[in-house]
C-alpha cells in the first residue's frame, strides 16, 4: 500500500498553473518536523507535494506560506533526462486530500489567514466557541 499522511507548514506560497484542459496543478513544499530531534543537523524534512484539480484549487485559494496543513496522498517517483543527458530522479507526494492543520484563530494570531473567508458558515453543526474547547485532548 502506498499511502502518506503528513502534517507540516508550507515553506512558501504554492506555485499554481493550469494544464491545457484547465486542470489546476499546485506545487508546494511542506516543512515536516521529525519525530526525534537531533542536537545537530536537520530536524525537519521538506517533501515536495503536488495537488491536482479541486485539491489544487483549494491550495491555490487558501494555502499560504507558514500555514499548517494535514495532507493525505501517495508517493510517486519518476525520472527525466535533462538537455545535457543527465538523468534526474524525483520523488513527490501526490496530494489526495488537504485540510487545515490548526484552527483559524491560531493562524490569525500568527498573522497567516488575512484573506481567507469561510465559505460555509452553517452545515448543520453547532458553532462552539474555541474557548470552550481548551484542555480537550483533540485541541
Amino acid at each position: 500500500m502506498n499511502k502518506v499522511m503528513l502534517t507540516g507548514r508550507l515553506t512558501k506560497d504554492p506555485e499554481v498553473r493550469y494544464s491545457q484542459n484547465q486542470m489546476c496543478i499546485a506545487r508546494f513544499t511542506l516543512a515536516v518536523d521529525r519525530r526525534k530531534k537531533r542536537e545537530e543537523g536537520q530536524n525537519a524534512d521538506f517533501p515536495s507535494c503536488v495537488a491536482f484539480d479541486k485539491t489544487g484549487e483549494f491550495a491555490e485559494k487558501y494555502a499560504r506560506k507558514g500555514m499548517k496543513f494535514n495532507i493525505v496522498g501517495h508517493i510517486q517517483t519518476g525520472s527525466y533526462k535533462k538537455e545535457n543527458g543527465d538523468t534526474v530522479y524525483a520523488t513527490e507526494v501526490i496530494v489526495e486530500d488537504m485540510e487545515f492543520g490548526e484552527s483559524k484563530k491560531n493562524q490569525e494570531a500568527a498573522g497567516d489567514l488575512t484573506n481567507v473567508k469561510e465559505d460555509k458558515k452553517d452545515e448543520g453543526f453547532m458553532n462552539v466557541p474555541e474557548d470552550d474547547l481548551e484542555g480537550l485532548p483533540f485541541n
